[in-house]
């Protein structure tokens, strides 16, 4: 059996080892007066008797606010506005898409429809719900014409800004309207703005919609002129372009006469006019 047993000196050596880590520990053993200590010194004992008011100690310390003034409010950062497209669509020829935001609008959506038909051509609308619902016979004939209808909300609100309860009521009632009318509801969805969030995308989805942005931005709504909104699409034209244009939420004449003149010429250049189909 091994002896276990110390020998003296050594003990003597590990009993001494003990008292310094103790005197360490309980700050007997003075430290290197170079470095500052490991514990805040405690306060000395008030005497007896009635004080003057004294400084407030470390913990009242922390707890005055930092600056005078309170700090402004929390203002959320604008979301990133996407300007190049997250897809790419390989094979599909010279295809491209036409795409109307805001409407229908009695006004000008029936001279858009006639143009489109009269070239055989198929387009995609994205309804406000509040235009669908008073213009039930134009959704009706943009559906019978088999152009593709897509959910832009109710009221046309900067989505981002809105709750997730918000948001399911402009989409919820907008694509409700529709079915109501057509009989099926859309499966596409565009924002507002283009002004995407989470909830916007996860609702939608909910809702059985995909997304669709576009890739060449008329800017008919800044009312440019129509020869400027005709180049704008002839000089975007390319395999797998979505063209956005509007046919509603303003006076949208020149959109009107510029497809009168872009369309024929897009056609000609061998492009063809289509809307995509969801697997």
């Amino acid at each position: 059996m091994r002896d276990v047993s110390t020998p003296r000196s050594r003990r003597t050596l590990l009993g001494l080892a003990a008292v310094l880590g103790a005197a360490t520990a309980v700050r007997l053993v003075p430290a290197d007066s170079t470095r500052a200590p490991l514990h805040r010194p405690a306060p000395p004992v008030a005497a007896a008797g009635p004080q003057p008011a004294a400084a407030a100690g470390p913990l009242a310390y922390r707890l005055r606010p930092m600056t005078a003034d309170n700090p402004p409010p929390y203002r959320p950062a604008a979301p990133p506005v996407r300007t190049r497209p997250f897809e790419e669509l390989p094979d599909i020829g010279r295809a491209m898409v036409l795409s109307f935001d805001d409407g229908p609008d009695p006004l000008y959506t029936p001279h858009i429809l006639d143009t489109l038909r009269t070239h055989d051509v198929r387009a995609m609308f994205f309804l406000c719900g509040e235009m669908a619902h008073d213009n039930r016979d134009l959704v009706r004939r943009i559906a019978d014409e088999g152009h593709t209808l897509g959910n832009h909300s109710w009221t046309h609100p900067l989505v981002t800004g809105l709750s997730r309860a918000g948001v399911t009521y402009e989409l919820g009632r907008t694509s409700d309207v529709i079915e109501e009318i057509t009989g099926a509801p859309p499966l596409w969805y565009r924002a507002p703005y283009g002004a995407w969030n989470r909830n916007s995308f996860e609702i939608g989805a909910s809702l059985g919609m995909e997304p669709m942005a576009w890739t060449v931005d008329t800017l008919d709504w800044t009312v440019p002129g129509t020869d400027t909104i005709v180049r704008r699409v002839r000089d975007g034209a390319a395999p797998g372009v979505v063209v956005l244009s509007h046919d509603a939420g303003g006076n949208r004449s020149q959109s009107v006469a510029a497809l009168r003149r872009y369309l024929p010429a897009l056609l000609d250049d061998g492009y063809r006019l289509t809307v995509p189909r969801r697997r």
